[in-house]
């Protein structure tokens, strides 16, 4: 098996790493501990692995080969609570309860925040759109919708 030398920024901690020509992001983000990020499907389905890429581009990590990610800055639902504080997106997760199980919620959160930096004021049917690729089994995404909203809300300085 071939390897690679590459340098990932993962929650803004340098890493300098050997992988495989196979080995995922996902694998490697694992490996090294990084267990906030979820293996649900493995084939880009159910985006429970999504990360964020220099800090506002959402990627599913299964989907994606380590080695192509060399010297990417990586952000997982670890890397967001910043000197006890929850991201706000976290904040309004917990805020408007749409965490059942807890397992779609690092992936939901990920693109919730991807979302907003793309669009700071989406509308309901443009945030339903854009969650599409991240699924849910609990919820029945009234909640992660509402959560969605709450931090568009919060993050504008607003409170609904």
């Amino acid at each position: 098996m071939k390897t690679r030398d590459i340098t990932l920024h993962i929650n803004e901690e340098k890493y300098n790493l050997t992988v495989d020509a196979n080995q995922t992001l996902l694998q490697v983000l694992r490996s090294i501990g990084s267990t906030g990020t979820k293996y649900g499907c493995g084939t880009g389905e159910c985006g429970a692995c999504t990360v964020l890429v220099n800090g506002k581009t959402s990627i599913l990590a299964c989907l994606t080969l380590a080695a192509l990610a060399d010297g990417m800055h990586i952000t997982t639902i670890m890397g967001l609570e910043k000197d006890g504080e929850l991201h706000p997106v976290q904040q309004a997760f917990i805020d408007r309860h749409a965490i059942q199980c807890g397992f779609c919620t690092p992936g939901m959160v990920m693109k919730t925040i991807s979302i907003l930096e793309e669009n700071p004021n989406p509308t309901e049917d443009q945030i339903r759109h854009e969650l599409e690729g991240n699924m849910c089994r609990c919820t029945g995404y009234e909640k992660i919708v509402d959560a969605v909203q709450h931090a568009r809300d919060m993050m504008k300085g607003e409170t609904r």
